[in-house]
């Protein structure tokens, strides 16, 4: 697959088929994830692969709650907005994502294969965050979607316990992704204008480039 199509089509793809990833499709993806730059490199990262129905009979739960909270904190103002006036432009987009989320936490038991990314001793994501995007950009050259959350870390320790993470040892989880191959089409997401959030040399001074839409294909 072109760089460039991987770079442009790799968006949160949650709804997908319960079917499960091949053992060398997995293999292969991971293999990518770990040849991401690490700062010095220290590779204090470590992947949770999970499958088993079980653990995830327990995970799902959870990340219902945790999307619960999600929805009436930090989201409270836009989830009103969107049931205000779900018609305007703005809410119309941000109810399709509520929709695609409750869609994933509704069938969250359902998605074939989880990737827990942990770093140790490291908060900043530095190095755990590059190797869980290289997995993303992997997954979607074979065709498998997948999805970034880090709402279950609002379970606290939950999570790592549950997973069997030793708490000795100063791993934190940075991020969930669920993975699974797609009942949707793939596609070019909707952004801002790069111009619109690009500088060059001080804060609020334009690039001297212009790209008011996607520059490919």
């Amino acid at each position: 697959m072109d760089i460039h199509e991987a770079l442009y089509t790799t968006r949160a793809m949650r709804r997908v088929k319960p079917d499960p990833i091949p053992d060398d499709v997995q293999a292969r993806i991971m293999d990518a994830a770990i040849r991401a730059p690490s700062g010095g490199n220290t590779q204090n990262w470590a992947f949770l692969l999970v499958d088993d129905p079980a653990i995830k009979a327990k995970l799902g739960p959870m990340y219902r709650e945790c999307i619960d909270m999600l929805w009436s904190s930090i989201y409270a103002d836009r989830v009103a907005a969107v049931e205000a006036d779900p018609e305007s432009p703005e809410n119309k987009q941000w109810g399709s994502i509520m929709k695609s989320v409750d869609w994933a936490a509704a069938n969250f038991e359902t998605y074939p294969l989880f990737l827990f990314g942990f770093a140790q001793a490291d908060s900043s994501g530095g190095s755990i965050f590059p190797a869980i995007w290289s997995a993303m950009l992997a997954a979607r050259a074979e065709g498998v979607g997948s999805s970034l959350t880090s709402v279950l870390m609002l379970k606290g320790d939950e999570v790592p316990n549950l997973l069997g993470v030793p708490a000795e040892e100063d791993w934190r989880m940075a991020a969930c992704v669920p993975m699974g191959y797609p009942t949707g089409k793939w596609g070019v997401a909707k952004r801002r204008p790069v111009t619109e959030v690009t500088y060059r040399n001080q804060w609020g001074q334009a690039p001297d480039f212009s790209a008011d839409s996607a520059l490919w294909p």
